[in-house]
């Protein structure tokens, strides 16, 4: 096998799941599909008291002799038959085999062309009964109510589970690193509880692994590797066995110091899971060598599936919480504004405010050029001159950091009430936005030994990673750091902004600095009307007036060339018509749009058909629900659902089936309807971006757009006194609402 130097550069990428060796517990035959042994480990001979070499290339019956008992001949390739037609190996591990040198547990699992059998001991320190115990340590971990709680009692049932010397509930945080969170041990031993590890300590592809088997065992760090034999054609390298399914994989060399560096002489670690990501793991520590079999191993795998589902149901339930809290804030502060001609008042003057729609201690509002604070807030001074710099450093609608004074160095003075900055815009062109503070909190990190990565210099000068050798407590203050903002933070800001220009835009001042920008577009809309119907009509009256002369005067025409005149007649006029329509829409901001009631059925389901003809969508499944009548103009509103319906249609094609649903509903006062989608979906952060006139979104590069359609969209609902807002998230879907005002 291919030897691999570890070193500052490759660290990541070192090939842990085909090391070429097998730890020394047990041992490991691999066949191909035929049957016959392609790879061994070469310590069988210390099991079976023969050599490795003689069972190369030999098929299973040959084994099965070599394992001398009273097993029915052919029995190992039944096993593997029956694995490969219920396509898993699961319910058949382990199978216990008696030999005349003792009981093997045989454990089973593929590896791409191969099948691996690796045989352990049926026995090993933690003979317990495990049926017996297991529901009562179940009952023991979910009798809290508390995270903490479960935390805590899981270790203490796992330990007496195993009884390994140490037990420790290792949480990753968002950096990578990690943090002992919950510890039993025996007395003699030093607490870890607390203590922070680094990312180094283990890497990504070692974390990748632990993510596919959720039990690892090492169970002796200074037994000798037994390699991996295999036969390969004349001058070729051997293909090396991906041992990631692997209970005997051996281990890395460096994870081996690590170890025998902490003094650990075994390990065993079970991976706990949240949304198919590892959230932890529980590390288990001996001081002498372990070895705890199969059965027990998977007893606590189970333990640990049945925390990552007590995990799940209890942070989601604590995040529902506050969720909750920020929807009623929300709701309450968006009825408030409706009813109110007051922005600032209504969202700073009540018993709820800003305050309340994030986790915040803080608050502060930038409307017409006035500042309005909440909470505990910089200055006057300093707003406005934390302002300016958001001027020049906000790219999008919303912006926020948990390390303001890292980013804006003179936040570093009021660091204590501002570390956290949450901002989002109302109006960039005034200026005007919504700022949201949280408190530094000052900590003190506890890490196992100096997180700096440790080199050792060859004698290449090279530098090498060397295991930490000292774990001794290096302490670190965390400073200038606030808690992090939550996505459900961030969503009900750009909700409540979306409510707040709605308002603002509901006032008569709407219209303040766009009144310049406004006159000069009306002028270069008047000058591309008349360029449209100076150079387009002139034209199409000549085909048009030609082509009634022929027709009038030309009596030797035949009656298909008359027929093709009248079709160029009746094309010169619709053409001539659309130009008008056309014409008259580029004028409609400025007039005044005369309602009319709409058949909304009849639209969508025309629009259905032309989409169908003219996208040629495969695997559509189109539902069209109720469909309340509209008041509006017809033309700008079929224009409306054509774009969304469009866009519903060709941003959901690569799903298989393409789910597009358009829904109508109808309160007292207004009409809404949604189209939704199961296609790419939107990011968070271009809610507020999709909107405007030539943004497009960078998982849509290669599909066909201008992004002009949603401006236009947009601009037509508000002239329709309506509004438009969109949920969404990546990977799952989009749904558009459209809302319109009722009228009797």
């Amino acid at each position: 096998m291919t030897d691999f130097k570890v070193d500052l550069t490759n660290c990541d990428r070192e090939p842990i799941h085909i090391p070429g060796r097998i730890q020394a517990h047990g041992f490991l035959v691999a066949v191909n599909s035929a049957g016959t042994i392609c790879y061994i480990s070469e310590n069988v001979a210390y099991f079976l008291s023969v050599d490795a070499r003689q069972l190369l290339n030999k098929d299973l019956p040959y084994l099965e002799s070599v394992l001398l008992h009273d097993e029915v001949p052919g029995f190992l390739n039944q096993i593997l038959n029956l694995g490969r037609h219920a396509k898993s190996f699961d319910n058949l591990n382990p199978y216990l085999i008696n030999t005349d040198n003792g009981q093997y547990n045989l454990i089973l699992s593929k590896s791409g062309e191969y099948y691996l059998l690796e045989f352990e001991p049926a026995t090993g320190a933690a003979e317990l009964d495990i049926q017996k115990i297991i529901g009562k340590s179940v009952t023991e971990m979910l009798a809290g109510k508390q995270l903490k709680y479960l935390l805590d009692n899981a270790a203490l049932q796992i330990k007496n589970l195993i009884g390994y010397d140490r037990i420790m509930i290792y949480k990753f945080l968002e950096d990578g690193h990690g943090h002992v969170i919950a510890e039993v041990k025996n007395d003699d031993l030093e607490p870890f509880l607390g203590l922070h590890y680094p990312a180094t300590d283990i890497p990504k592809q070692a974390r990748e692994l632990y993510k596919l088997n959720l039990t690892r065992i090492i169970t002796d760090v200074n037994a000798e590797a037994s390699p991996i034999l295999t036969l390969a054609p004349d001058n070729q390298t051997p293909k090396p066995l991906d041992l990631t399914w692997s209970s005997l994989r051996a281990v890395s060399p460096i994870h081996i110091q690590y170890l025998k560096n902490m003094g650990v002489a075994s390990s065993f670690s079970i991976s706990l899971m949240h949304q198919d990501e590892l959230w932890g793991l529980i590390a288990c520590h001996n001081y002498t060598p372990r070895f705890i079999n199969f059965k027990a191993r998977e007893a606590s795998k189970l333990v640990g599936q049945i925390i990552s589902s007590a995990l799940e149901f209890k942070q989601v339930e604590e995040t529902s919480t506050k969720t909750d809290n920020f929807k009623t804030a929300y709701e309450a502060l968006n009825d408030l504004l409706r009813k109110s001609d007051n922005i600032v008042d209504a969202v700073t003057s009540h018993s709820t405010t800003l305050l309340q729609i994030v986790d915040a201690t803080g608050a502060a509002i930038v409307f017409e050029n006035q500042i309005t604070t909440l909470g505990q807030t910089p200055d006057t001074e300093e707003l406005e001159q934390l302002l300016e710099w958001l001027k020049n450093h906000m790219e999008d609608r919303v912006y926020y950091t948990n390390n303001l004074p890292i980013v804006y160095f003179p936040a570093k003075t009021y660091s204590n009430i501002a570390s956290g900055l949450l901002a989002c815009t109302l109006s960039k062109e005034m200026g005007e936005l919504m700022l949201w503070f949280k408190p530094e909190q000052v900590s003190t990190v506890k890490w196992a030994g100096n997180p700096e990565k440790p080199v050792e210099v060859d004698d290449n000068g090279f530098a090498n990673l060397s295991p930490r050798k000292s774990f001794d407590v290096w302490t670190e203050t965390v400073r200038y750091t606030s808690q992090r903002w939550q996505r459900e933070e961030i969503a009900y800001v750009l909700r409540l902004r979306e409510e707040m220009v709605y308002a603002i835009n509901r006032q008569a001042n709407e219209i303040r600095i766009l009144n310049e920008k406004l006159k000069q577009a009306y002028e270069e809309l008047d000058t591309f009307s008349f360029t449209v119907s100076h150079d387009l009509r002139t034209p199409l009256s000549t085909i048009k007036n030609y082509s009634e002369l022929l027709l009038e005067v030309n009596t030797s025409l035949d009656d298909d060339a008359r027929k093709i005149l009248s079709k160029i007649i009746g094309g010169a006029d619709r053409l001539n018509f659309l130009i008008k329509e056309v014409l008259n829409y580029s004028r409609i901001g400025r007039l005044e749009i005369s309602h009319t009631r709409i058949d909304m059925g009849s639209l969508i389901h025309d629009l259905e058909s032309e989409l169908v003809v003219a996208l040629k969508p495969e695997n559509l499944q189109l539902t069209i629900g109720p469909t309340p009548d509209l008041y509006g103009d017809p033309t700008m509103l079929r224009q409306v659902f054509a774009n969304l319906l469009n866009n519903a249609i060709k941003y959901s094609s690569r799903s298989k089936p393409s789910i597009v649903q358009v829904m109508g509903s109808e309160t007292s006062a207004q009409i809404t309807y949604t189209i939704s989608d199961n296609g790419i979906g939107i990011d968070l952060n271009y809610y507020n971006r999709i909107f405007d006139l030539f943004k497009r979104m960078d998982n849509v590069r290669d599909y066909e757009g201008t992004g002009v359609g949603l401006a236009i969209v947009k601009r037509i609902i508000e002239k329709h006194n309506g509004r438009i807002w969109v949920e969404s998230e990546l990977g799952k879907g989009t749904t558009f609402y459209v809302a319109f005002n009722k009228y009797e």
